[in-house]
């Protein structure tokens, strides 16, 4: 929805920025290299950038560097120089770069100062010292804009993870600045939401008066806005720097083999492409990949699988249906909770048996963290309504709960409490009384198994935001518990190692670990969740195996969900009944190159203990 207020009076227009960069290079204190290391491009006024790269590789600290938080604020060697419309960014402060430089973090939290959506917006235009009429115009603008207009008075901390997102885009939004920096700015959006924010800067673009640079791993939302892509290597080298088309169509092979993320329909191409598929050029959205298949002949019957109707749930079944199921791991009933006067959920009865891997969705604010939270005793559930694996949480100690269910957070800074790395994998076990020498043992391998061999003496706030995640999961399965229960564990992940994590995820799977992820990644839920719980308004809508959620059309509508890339291209394809119907990645014909991180995902779920029908 527009406002008059949406396009601001001529003498309070951004003015262009343009953004020079020139040998980059940023180490942290501790840190064995710099990431990004001897970076060099420039950006015009009304470029769309996108910076890719594997975790580690540099790309936030890229962007802390645009607005001076780095050096100014976050120690770091800086070598090189960074420009921002010819003014050296380490020579200004911050607070003089905000004039020209908006900034939205990754972890939204890290930037709500106020006890209002709408003083949060206009905080930043007051401090600019612009007249009360103009900031209460932007910041009116800038809340239509993200769809949170209505919620003005609401106190930020009422928002869900999403909404505190959209509340932070709003705010840069409102500064007016040349340049908006956004570090993913979907992470954690259910679909609306990923329309209000792609719909906000769609609005941006088009008055061309601004430069964008994004970070983002959800390609599929933003892709058609990008107008130019820079990819950095695993060692935050640059490799590529150049138009969208030149860059994502022209060299998708090669950056796949990095590990970074594409597009789901270029990734689907791909593997389409190595089993005989004439797709060219490589299609960037599910509705180029459906027009591409559609106009491409049939390759020889040698060369693809003969289609297989699935009538099972996309991975290990929990139980034989024909039988009585055991009873449930997880037992939930007539589960209500509030946060102060607030009602999140409701009624709620749920039975999770052991083997399910169970994906949790449904829209920003509908409970879903709560819910898992619940089960997990993290919000304290009233007695005698939910039991894991026969204990109460809210009546057991936390050595007894810790046995019984691990819990990742949605922000892994929530969960840290040691100063190194290492100490954090630790702690749990030395809280159990293990021994040193099986500490060490079980430390140096959850260390090799999420890449961070070498960072043991790290402090652990100073990881990049997938090197976070990743520890985060780690103290989690380093217990053993037989429930893990993770709160959007891909978030912040490069592909290789979100591939990796859901791997190792699914071979804990299925080996008999109940796995319980909340995420609004619907792509991860098809190829990974045997069952999926749909949670709207605080209710439990639907728990069933997750190929009957995705074939009700109707409910996905009623919960604000739809249907991933890979099931909307080739839903119903007539020209390719072999392909008609695939939803998940795996279940395509042909293989990513050099894609050893997808391998990985795959050889976990056929691995000794998984049951027919895992992986075709």
């Amino acid at each position: 929805m527009t406002t008059p207020h949406d396009t601001p009076p001529a003498q309070l227009r951004p003015a262009g920025v343009s953004v020079t960069a020139a040998g980059l290079s940023v180490r942290y204190p501790g840190a064995e290299h710099a990431a990004p290391d001897g970076v060099s491009f420039s950006i015009g006024v009304g470029e769309v950038v996108l910076v890719l790269g594997p975790s580690g590789s540099g790309k936030s600290t890229l962007t802390l560097t645009l607005n001076g938080l780095i050096p100014h604020a976050i120690p770091a060697d800086v070598v090189g120089s960074v420009r921002i419309g010819g003014r050296d960014a380490a020579g200004a402060t911050v607070a003089e770069l905000s004039t020209d430089v908006a900034m939205v973090f990754q972890d939204p939290d890290a930037q709500i100062v106020t006890s209002t959506v709408l003083d949060e917006v206009a905080f930043g235009p007051e401090n600019l010292a612009l007249p009360v009429d103009e900031v209460l115009a932007r910041a009116e603008a800038s809340l239509r804009r993200v769809g949170l207009w209505e919620r003005r008075d609401d106190n930020p901390d009422r928002l869900s993870g999403g909404g505190r997102q959209r509340l932070a885009i709003a705010s840069a939004l409102a500064m007016g600045s040349g340049l908006v920096v956004l570090d993913e700015p979907t992470a954690n959006l259910d679909p609306r939401g990923i329309d209000d924010v792609a719909a906000a800067l769609a609005d941006v673009v088009a008055v061309g008066d601004r430069s964008i640079v994004m970070v983002e791993h959800n390609l599929d939302a933003i892709i058609e806005l990008v107008t130019r892509v820079i990819a950095l290597d695993a060692n935050g080298r640059l490799v590529a720097d150049g138009p969208t088309d030149d860059v994502l169509r022209g060299r998708a092979a090669e950056l796949s083999g990095l590990g970074v993320w594409l597009p789901v329909s270029t990734l689907a191409a791909l593997r389409l492409r190595s089993a005989g598929y004439a797709i060219d050029p490589l299609p960037l959205t599910a509705a180029e990949l459906r027009a591409a298949l559609e106009s491409a002949p049939r390759p020889g019957a040698d060369q693809a699988r003969p289609h297989v109707t699935r009538t099972d749930a996309p991975g290990p079944a929990p139980y034989d249906a024909k039988i009585s199921p055991p009873e449930p791991i997880i037992r939930v009933r007539d589960l209500s909770v509030r946060r102060g006067r607030t009602p999140v959920l409701h009624d709620i009865d749920l039975d999770v048996h052991a083997g399910e891997f169970l994906a949790v969705v449904g829209p920003n604010g509908a409970g879903k963290t709560t819910l898992v939270q619940a089960i997990a005793g993290v919000v304290p559930p009233p007695r005698g309504r939910v039991f894991v694996d026969g204990v109460d949480p809210a009546r057991a100690d936390v050595a007894a709960l810790t046995a019984r269910i691990g819990f990742v957070f949605q922000n892994p800074e929530h969960q840290f409490i040691t100063n190194t790395v290492f100490d954090e994998l630790a702690q749990g076990l030395r809280l159990r009384g293990t021994g040193e020498a099986e500490i060490q043992a079980r430390v140096a391998d959850m260390l090799e198994r999420f890449g961070l061999t070498g960072r043991e003496a790290s402090h652990p706030f100073l990881l990049s935001g997938g090197q976070k995640r990743r520890l985060s999961v780690g103290t989690a399965l380093i217990a053993g518990a037989p429930v893990l229960a993770l709160d959007e564990p891909t978030f912040g992940q490069d592909r290789a190692r979100a591939d990796e994590l859901l791997g190792i995820l699914a071979g804990l799977n299925a080996q008999g670990t109940t796995v319980i992820v909340v995420t609004h990644d619907m792509q991860l839920v098809t190829e990974y969740a045997t069952h999926t719980a749909v949670v709207a308004e605080g209710r439990l809508l639907a728990h069933a195996p997750t190929a009957e959620v995705f074939a009700d059309g109707e409910l996905l509508r009623s919960a604000g969900l739809r249907r991933p890339p890979l099931a909307s291209a080739l839903a119903d394809l007539p020209t390719h009944p072999e392909l008609s119907g695939i939803v998940r990645m795996a279940d395509l014909p042909g293989a990513l190159p050099a894609d050893s991180g997808h391998v990985r995902g795959e050889e976990a779920r056929t691995r000794p203990g998984s049951t027919e029908g895992v992986a075709r």
